[in-house]
């Protein structure tokens, strides 16, 4: 039997959607379902393109979201294929986007594609919500639907986002919730001078690294049930002119909070300005909050989707909120029950990206026994 699933995953893997492009996936959702009575709305922002297409009007709503955007490539010399040509070898599907998510997409499709045909007048509502802005900066994306349908008083039931959750078996993990994201852009002054003469310069590497020590062995919260602790990191440092006799004038560092309901925005920032202050720092600091973090309690769609997991995989998923954001940040302002599944998460974002043959079919299978559940009278 031809394998549906597969084959629209591997026609969206061909399609170069790196980040802000989706390069004509959506249109590939649109070709398929509206010949069978979905509705579809397309949300142009920006370079960005979001679809919502639904099938019924009626309450109560169940949405798949995802994004067919990917990432980078990354260098290509280090992949054993094109990461824009699917190809199969060794049991996998290989290429940018098989795991995330180019291939949950194609299984909402053919899921919500069966659950239709099955049930033609099927109680209440089914749509996809997808976006091309997730891999980005995610300001024109899933955030701009969400605030679109809340100005027009519309809210969804139960939403299912097609992140690869899974991370040693497929369905062994589903998140009913998310850390949430504090970026911060730390500059710290100096006095620029001459290396021979350090008494007429201040190094601001040296001034600022006893603090960094301090902020990296600082715990923050001890994490909740749901969460685990909240984790700071690093991600960049720059200094200097690039010349070896320069004592720099500034440094920068560039660092991400991700944080558990144990902590809040406000507090971490509050708590890093004292460690900054107590070393005596000249500083600014700039601020971003990527998300806050979200929690779903274990409801009638986490409960549900437990379900269908166990009985298209026959096993018992772990509940937690491990991992990135998500958008599901942004659909929970809308919707009180949000939970993530996908297929295995151990080659996303790295070159020879891949999916397991073997989890495809049955992702799309965990769908649509989901959504058939959460829609039965």
């Amino acid at each position: 039997m031809k394998n549906e699933t597969l084959e629209l995953a591997k026609a969206l893997i061909a399609r170069r959607s790196v980040t802000p492009e989706d390069a004509g996936c959506q249109q590939l959702i649109i070709d398929r379902l509206v010949p069978l009575g979905f509705k579809a709305e397309v949300f142009k922002c920006g370079d960005v393109v979001n679809l919502l297409i639904r099938h019924g009007t009626a309450k109560p709503l169940v949405v798949l979201a995802g994004h067919t955007d990917v990432v980078p490539a990354g260098p290509i010399e280090k992949w054993h294929s094109d990461p824009f040509e699917p190809t199969i070898r060794d049991g996998n599907l290989y290429g940018r986007g098989a795991a995330d998510m180019k291939t949950s997409i194609a299984a909402f499709v053919t899921a919500v594609e069966r659950f239709v045909a099955a049930n033609p007048s099927h109680r209440g509502s089914v749509a996809l919500l997808i976006t091309s802005d997730e891999e980005g900066p995610s300001v024109d994306g899933t955030v701009r639907v969400v605030e679109a349908l809340k100005a027009r008083g519309e809210t969804i039931d139960y939403c299912i986002v097609g992140e690869p959750s899974s991370v040693h078996v497929f369905g062994d993990t589903i998140k009913n919730g998310r850390r949430g994201s504090l970026t911060g852009r730390l500059v710290v002054h100096g006095v620029q001078g001459h290396v021979a003469y350090p008494q007429r310069a201040k190094n601001p590497v040296h001034l600022v690294a006893p603090a960094l020590a301090e902020v990296a062995t600082t715990e923050w919260d001890r994490g909740n049930e749901y969460f685990p602790p909240t984790t700071w990191q690093i991600s960049n440092f720059h200094a200097g002119t690039g010349a070896q006799n320069i004592i720099p004038g500034s440094a920068q560092v560039d660092f991400n909070f991700r944080f558990s309901t144990a902590s809040t925005p406000e507090g971490l920032k509050a708590r890093v300005a004292e460690i900054l202050d107590r070393h005596g720092l000249e500083y600014a600091i700039d601020w971003t909050l990527g998300g806050k973090p979200f929690l779903t309690q274990r409801g009638r769609l986490v409960e549900t989707l437990t379900r269908a997991v166990e009985k298209v995989s026959g096993v018992t998923p772990e509940i937690n909120c491990t991992g990135g954001t998500s958008d599901g940040r942004f659909i929970i302002d809308i919707c009180p029950e949000v939970a993530e599944f996908g297929p295995v998460n151990r080659s996303i974002h790295k070159v020879n990206e891949a999916v397991a043959l073997a989890e495809i079919e049955p992702l799309a299978e965990v769908y649509r026994v989901a959504v058939e559940d959460l829609l039965r009278g």
